[in-house]
């Protein structure tokens, strides 16, 4: 299916009325192949999931190719559930696939928005639980030679919303499928601070599912009537030592050990302590239940959304002398920013 000259609205989370030169629905490998041989000629090329971590900040003179390649297989051994899931299935499917199944070990991942195409990229994390704890490979195809190629968690380069996918395979390859590990001997992750007072009680899968879809709903913007990508920064990783007279000046300070004596901030505690929730330029505001998160309140523009998003920076920057990294992906006329 191929939509020329129309609006990525329905594309992507933020909902911002801009455009494309052409947006195709991609199903297989075949379509995959004709669409890069198209674009080689003619046309720039990006590839989309659901578009659930991205802002087109202009007209993109380019295809959007939109990752509809969906199915989920599973197999055992004698320890382990083995999954294989599609790049473009929903990621939050799979975890519900999965639960009703009793395959325990992602509901720690529930709710997150995107693809499971996106989840290696960005190493989506929630709750204690990272995309990596789980991951057994990942299956790449390479639009230069049209190969299948797997490459296994070890050597992804996972990091904190990073990963190798980011670097050396961003471009002229896509993600096909992942490989995912689950212990047939289900442990609880519940280390996050949000579950101190539940770690005493007898936890279940399905009761970790539906704490963090009550935690989501009473934080979170319904991304079905309000545009917004998510987390709009990353959480800063700093070295305690740089920021001991920020712990000491603020007693109640949210953080989380990192290795090498690193602590992890919370970027949406930051954003609040400037006062600038529910802050707003043009259509674009912080959003008042969580300031981690942008919104496209009114109509906005990718202007006001990046207007915004400097605005909180300098800030931050100016009371804590930390900078808050973009956590999304700006895509600008003929690249990602």
């Amino acid at each position: 299916m191929i939509h020329a000259n129309q609006s990525l609205k329905k594309f992507h989370t933020f909902k911002i009325n801009t455009y494309a030169k052409k947006i195709i629905i991609i199903k297989n490998i075949h379509t995959l192949i004709k669409t890069w041989n198209m674009c080689q000629k003619k046309h720039s090329f990006i590839f989309l999931g659901e578009g659930s971590n991205t802002l087109f900040s202009k007209y993109y003179n380019g295809i959007v190719a939109i990752n509809k390649i969906s199915g989920i297989t599973i197999s055992e051994n004698d320890k382990n559930w083995l999954i294989n899931a599609k790049g473009g299935v929903k990621w939050h499917d799979l975890v519900v696939h999965t639960l009703k199944l009793g395959i325990y070990g992602l509901e720690n991942l529930a709710f997150i928005p995107g693809t499971v195409g996106a989840a290696p990229i960005q190493n989506i994390g929630a709750y204690g639980v990272e995309f990596k704890d789980v991951c057994e490979y990942v299956e790449i195809f390479s639009l230069i030679n049209f190969n299948k190629i797997k490459i296994q968690a070890k050597h992804c380069m996972f990091k904190y919303r990073n990963s190798i996918f980011k670097k050396i395979y961003c471009y002229n390859h896509i993600i096909l499928s992942v490989g995912i590990k689950l212990k047939k001997i289900w442990i609880p992750n519940t280390n996050h601070l949000l579950f101190q007072k539940s770690r005493n009680k007898h936890i279940t899968a399905l009761k970790i599912f539906n704490y963090i879809k009550k935690i989501r709903r009473e934080k979170l913007p319904n991304l079905k009537k309000i545009g917004n990508a998510g987390s709009f920064f990353k959480n800063p990783i700093i070295k305690k030592k740089y920021i001991e007279k920020l712990f000491y000046k603020y007693k109640n300070i949210p953080y989380y050990p990192e290795k090498n004596n690193f602590v992890k901030l919370s970027a949406g505690w930051l954003i609040e302590k400037c006062k600038l929730k529910g802050y707003s330029v043009g259509g674009a505001q912080v959003y008042k239940k969580q300031a981690l998160i942008l919104i496209n309140r009114h109509n906005s523009t990718a202007r006001d959304i990046l207007t915004l998003a400097e605005i909180i920076q300098k800030k931050v920057k100016e009371k804590f002398n930390i900078f808050l990294e973009k956590e999304i992906n700006i895509i600008g006329k003929n690249n990602v920013l």
